[in-house]
């Protein structure tokens, strides 16, 4: 149960750090866009700075997001093969609840 805690609140912390990070290079663009010369060469280096981070934030987001994925494949396939009559009997038994409110509609 800390660990669900725990993941929800980096998961919160990234997601701010990445509206902050998009605010800021937003922020910039703004003000590169009214500046002019080497100052909005600058802001705009800048807010591309910004943007390199967020998405390499993301992209470090998905592999990490892909991993656990594979992780809980490979899990659940082990589990299988360990255990194939549990795991046809809990299939069995989702598809009579599927079918039993399928039925009712």
């Amino acid at each position: 149960m800390a660990t669900k805690k725990t993941t929800q609140a980096s998961e919160e912390e990234f997601i701010e750090s990445v509206k902050e990070s998009l605010d800021d290079a937003e922020r910039r663009l703004r003000e590169a866009a009214e500046a002019t010369g080497d100052k909005a060469a600058e802001l705009r280096e800048d807010a591309m700075r910004s943007l390199r981070r967020t998405r390499e934030a993301l992209y470090d987001a998905q592999d990490e997001l892909l991993e656990r994925g594979r992780k809980a494949a490979r899990v659940t396939d082990e589990y299988v093969h360990d255990n194939p009559w549990q795991a046809i009997g809990v299939a069995g038994l989702v598809g009579v609840l599927i079918g039993a409110l399928m039925c009712r509609r």
